[in-house]
């Protein structure tokens, strides 16, 4: 139904699509307004009320004595990861987990570094997959815990870091990297979205552009600590959200890159849609994210790594990433003739 150029959504939808359009508006919320809103009540709560004692402990607490838990594996909790609102997060776009091929295997005794690719705006596939227990994940790799990484600096937000926690999620740092990836036992399966908030500016539905040719931390890491590298590609990332173009050059993208160098964040405005209508809001589009995760890569442990070792895994990364773009963008891509693999 259009009604002055807005495109509204059929009144009698089914109500699991409901359900999982309200479980994808609450996940959006935790992760845009959350972060932001917190600091008014905390603020509210320190110098309004008799109850300014309750926040001040509660800072005191993330911030000096539980501020290394994001380093030391985190704190998930199983039931949060199993609450069904995860299972039509998941249903909304859809999102699906696939091996490359049946050589994608993990030995239960080794710890793995997925890289995940493109970064999106929200790396929403990523987050789903490896922050639930309804995505696949479990069936595909039963042997493996999977992590997911962010920004330390998110961990310092009241509230916001117990979400992250709950889920599975740990701070993006080379110290936390090295506790999960040299587990003696092995079975962790950390995944770490390398092109970062560079490569949030670069998203736009139908493009895939890297960020990943100069970025090769992971890969030193990686020979650190004798973990394979894995491959992984999100198809259709890129496609849920479009964004305000920012050209380089422009006031816009010159003020994103600024709060980009003070913060690690990069803001950006989103162009999705809303609960009720399908032209403008913060929701995502339905558009299906298939994850495709490609063959290791083996990483034989080198204590002090040298530069020519790091450069030769990095370009054999690259390469078979690649690869794994080029095998399978004529099934997931729209115009795949016409999409290619840009590399910044």
């Amino acid at each position: 139904m259009n009604i002055f150029g807005i495109q509204f959504a059929p009144l009698n939808l089914p109500l699991r699509r409901r359900l999982q359009t309200l479980s994808i508006s609450l996940y959006i919320s935790l992760m845009t307004i959350l972060p932001i809103s917190v600091w008014p009540v905390i603020l509210y709560l320190i110098l309004d009320t008799r109850y300014w004692l309750l926040p001040v402990l509660y800072l005191i607490w993330i911030w000096v004595i539980d501020k290394e838990v994001c380093e030391q594996g985190g704190r998930r909790l199983e039931w949060v990861r199993r609450c069904k609102i995860w299972k039509y997060c998941l249903e909304y776009f859809p999102i699906s987990i696939i091996k490359n091929s049946e050589e994608v295997e993990l030995d239960p005794k080794r710890n793995y570094l997925f890289c995940s690719f493109p970064h999106g705006l929200l790396s929403t596939g990523s987050a789903k997959v490896f922050g639930s227990s309804h995505s696949g994940f479990h069936e595909l790799f039963p042997k493996h815990t999977p992590y997911i990484l962010t920004l330390k600096q998110n961990f310092l937000i009241p509230f916001f870091r117990e979400y992250l926690l709950s889920m599975g999620a740990c701070a993006a740092s080379v110290k936390s990297i090295n506790f999960l990836m040299s587990k003696p036992e092995g079975g962790n399966a950390t995944l770490l979205v390398v092109g970062g908030a560079a490569e949030s500016l670069y998203s736009k539905p139908g493009q895939y552009r890297l960020v990943l040719k100069n970025r090769k931390g992971f890969v030193k890491l990686a020979l650190k600590n004798g973990s394979p590298l894995v491959p992984t590609f999100s198809f259709g990332e890129t496609d849920i959200y479009n964004q305000v173009s920012t050209p380089k050059g422009s006031l816009l993208r010159r003020y994103q890159e600024w709060v980009k160098k003070i913060t690690g964040i990069t803001p950006i405005i989103p162009l999705g849609r809303g609960y009720f209508q399908y032209s403008f809001g913060l929701i995502p589009h339905r558009k299906p994210i298939n994850i495709i995760v490609g063959k290791p890569i083996n990483a034989e442990k080198v204590e002090d790594p040298t530069q020519e070792q790091i450069d030769s895994l990095h370009s054999t990364f690259v390469k078979q990433l690649t690869k794994l773009f080029e095998k399978h963008k004529h099934k997931y891509v729209e115009k795949p003739d016409e999409t290619a693999l840009i590399i910044d």
